[in-house]
């Protein structure tokens, strides 16, 4: 086995101290004779090892007044055209067409795209995050957050990059503990949209399914109670059912939950397609009738929407203007530190025919 050239001792070294802030912009670094005596290793492999950091940026000589850390990584991060592009999925249900989007703004402006996909769960996160801070090649990256709505241990990791001043645009959903720019759908005036619909088509016992381990759920459910109180309609107790990840891949393993809290709504409000699609076949096995029984309605407007067995009243996503979009905002990004990249979609319903009038009184 081929061990570590000598020369990486010096490069190493020196990334870890500016990891460790030991060393930082504009700082000079020792001379050749001192890191030539401090590492036991000749003059030539100490200033090739210099070249390799000067070659990545890290570094700059300066003719008669030594090595120093580069004020600004900003000029390393022009001469890059790679994106990191990393979602919670990547080849099914909306997410196939954001990254297409994305794909196709950035392949248009010469930019190359690596995708990576962390299943929504934290230590798939971690290691792509610390991935991209060993191998330091991205110029920007794209990222949707994974489990937003619950504490995160990887937030360390982004705000290293955001220190290496890698740009960073959330899709999606985000962490709010990080000001970083997001472009995502408006969720909370989305599900303001969808349950003002079930008011006006008459309904007044609306419950909710939502997801609890995702910002977006806490921002639909915001909008949810916002417009059930601007209505009169009571809310936030009973016909509430909150899942996380887990439980939207099995919902049927909470089938006497959803069927107890909703026993008296005569309208759901959905977090999502997948998870309306799952809940009219679980009402269906109980002899529940969509729409006549009870209404439904989403957000996504996905292909799920147009194959359940009663077409989907649901609120559009943008998917791939979203995705263009956010590949948009994080050029400008790169181009401009001071630029406000944050853009939340307002969309519109999509009628099918999972909403009626109410049919219990």
């Amino acid at each position: 086995m081929v061990g570590k050239p000598r020369y990486m001792e010096i490069v190493d070294w020196v990334k870890e101290r500016l990891e460790r802030k030991e060393l930082g912009p504009g700082e000079r670094l020792n001379s050749e004779n001192e890191l030539s005596e401090l590492f036991g290793l000749s003059r030539q492999t100490v200033r090739h090892a210099i070249g390799v950091l000067e070659e990545e940026g890290i570094v700059v000589r300066r003719q008669g007044s030594g090595t120093y850390v580069c004020d600004d990584r900003m000029a390393t991060l022009e001469n890059k055209t790679r994106i990191a592009v990393v979602t919670t999925y990547v080849d099914s249900y909306i997410f196939p067409r954001t990254i297409q989007g994305i794909e196709n703004y950035l392949f248009e402006r010469g930019y190359s795209v690596q995708i990576a996909f962390t299943n929504n769960m934290l230590e798939r996160e971690r290691t792509i995050l610390e991935d991209i801070l060993a191998r330091d090649d991205v110029a920007g990256i794209i990222m949707e957050a994974t489990k937003s709505g619950l504490p995160n241990p990887n937030l360390s990791l982004i705000e290293r990059l955001v220190e290496r001043k890698v740009p960073i645009v959330f899709i999606n959903s985000y962490y709010p503990q990080l000001k970083l720019p997001h472009v995502t759908l408006n969720d909370r005036l989305a599900a303001e949209m969808a349950v003002k619909y079930l008011f006006d088509a008459g309904h007044r016992r609306i419950g909710a399914l939502l997801k609890f381990d995702d910002g977006q759920g806490h921002l639909r459910f915001a909008g949810f109670l916002d417009t059930c109180r601007r209505c009169g309609i009571p809310a936030g107790d009973s016909g509430i059912v909150w899942l996380d990840t887990e439980g939207e891949q099995h919902l049927h393993d909470y089938r006497e939950r959803i069927l107890r809290n909703f026993r008296d709504c005569t309208a759901v409000f959905c977090y999502n397609d997948k998870l309306a699609f799952q809940l009219e076949v679980l009402l269906k096995e109980e002899g529940i009738r969509v729409p006549e029984d009870i209404s439904l309605i989403s957000i996504d407007d996905s292909e799920l929407a147009e194959l359940a067995d009663t077409r989907l009243t649901s609120v559009h996503h943008p998917t791939d203007k979203l995705g263009a979009r956010a590949a948009e905002n994080l050029l400008a990004v790169m181009r401009n530190r001071s630029f406000d990249g944050n853009f939340e979609f307002v969309t519109e319903i999509v009628e099918r025919d999972s909403v009626s009038g109410p049919a219990k009184v």
